[in-house]
């Protein structure tokens, strides 16, 4: 059952990234800058984070079924309004948005029911199919809509569409799912068990504040760097839409590959995503000061890693921290603080234009490699 569940996962999570080496497309037909670009990248992340905090609570109570299925329907109407976008920069920032709202209600929810029906794997499991599915996702949408966009006819219509049909297959998988919120609070009743018992449980709020929410920030806010800010801050060699998804999906799918390694790095797993995540930024770094390719070809990879693993590490640690019966609260809120992340690219193109593009991805790597010695003492107690 947990199969059906990841696929309709990944195929809502192929669509996010669609529109992301087409931003190059869009810059050329428009004429936008690059703050225009990485707030119509940006403008999806405040779609996403409403709907994400409201998704999780209300499928606690209502059940994973009735809120994630309308999700994955909208997801499809997302893809199909950027395909009728044309040159409309309005109806883009409408389409990128409304892609947010449709994102924040499946993984949310999707995560958290994957997770439930994932139990009887053990722990782990559940994140680990999640982060699967989701980078996997990610991945594979923008390398396919980077080659469309620079070779095929309808470079702004033909990758949406194809998305509309994998969001169609992933529809009927997950109708066919349980419901599990209902067939766990049949199995465990109590007053501790319903949507209004405390979201964590006592004494772990300093490790959710400290803890879980900068990892949690990293999920996002490393590939997202590599992928749009990179390309719009440092001009890249050969035919940019297509270098933009084949990056995209190298970077992602790095994360896609490295998600399965949590079982092997346990505890550590969050330390060695941020410390993965360092390195990448200073590789970046050396890429915008010198524009020698070699290091954006080591970043790319090493940043994708440094988010799948950051993500199998927190939907794990979320699991564990979530009070009975709120799951999908707490992967809401993780998943919001998440998609914070986004911010990281406008935030450096601001900076960069008052420094150079080499300043904000090196303080990129200062902060992420202080958040891995922070996190050194967590892991050695085995708390992550």
């Amino acid at each position: 059952m947990w199969k059906r569940a990841v696929f309709a996962l990944f195929a809502v999570a192929a669509g996010t990234n669609v529109p992301t080496p087409l931003l190059l497309v869009y810059q050329e037909r428009l004429d936008l800058s690059p703050e225009v670009l990485t707030a119509l990248f940006g403008v999806y992340a405040a779609g996403l984070v409403p709907a994400l905090l409201l998704a999780g609570p209300l499928s606690d109570r209502l059940g994973r079924r009735r809120v994630a299925i309308p999700g994955i329907v909208l997801s499809a109407i997302a893809s199909l309004a950027f395909a009728a976008a044309g040159d409309s920069l309005a109806l883009l920032f409408l389409a990128r948005f409304a892609q947010g709202v449709v994102s924040g209600v499946v993984f949310s929810v999707g995560s958290a029911w994957v997770g439930e029906l994932s139990l009887a794997s053990g722990e782990g499991a559940g994140g680990r199919r999640a982060a699967f599915a989701m980078t996997a996702g990610f991945s594979l949408g923008p390398l396919t809509s980077g080659l469309l966009g620079q070779y095929a006819p309808a470079p702004t219509v033909l990758p949406y569409l194809i998305h509309v049909a994998l969001v169609a297959v992933g529809l009927t998988l997950a109708t066919r799912l349980p419901e599990t919120v209902d067939l766990l609070h049949a199995s465990r009743r109590g007053p501790d068990r319903t949507p209004d018992a405390p979201l964590i449980r006592a004494g772990d709020g300093l490790l959710v504040v400290t803890v879980l929410a900068p990892v949690a920030v990293c999920v996002y806010a490393f590939p997202s760097t590599i992928i749009n800010a990179v390309p719009l801050l440092v001009e890249l060699p050969y035919g940019g839409v297509a270098v933009t998804g084949v990056l995209a999906g190298v970077t992602l799918g790095a994360g896609t590959v490295v998600a399965g390694l949590q079982r092997r790095f346990r505890a550590w797993t969050a330390v060695v995503g941020a410390g993965l995540g360092a390195v990448g930024f200073a590789a970046a770094a050396a890429f915008a000061a010198t524009g020698v390719l070699p290091w954006l070809v080591v970043a790319s990879p090493l940043l994708g890693a440094g988010g799948g693993l950051c993500l199998a590490a927190g939907l794990t640690l979320t699991a564990r921290l979530a009070a009975p019966g709120r799951l999908g609260a707490l992967t809401s809120l993780f998943l919001a603080c998440a998609y914070v992340g986004f911010a990281a690219p406008f935030a450096m193109a601001v900076a960069a234009r008052a420094t150079s593009a080499s300043v904000p991805l090196a303080v990129g790597a200062a902060l992420t490699g202080a958040l891995a010695v922070r996190l050194l003492p967590v892991a050695r107690v085995g708390r992550l």
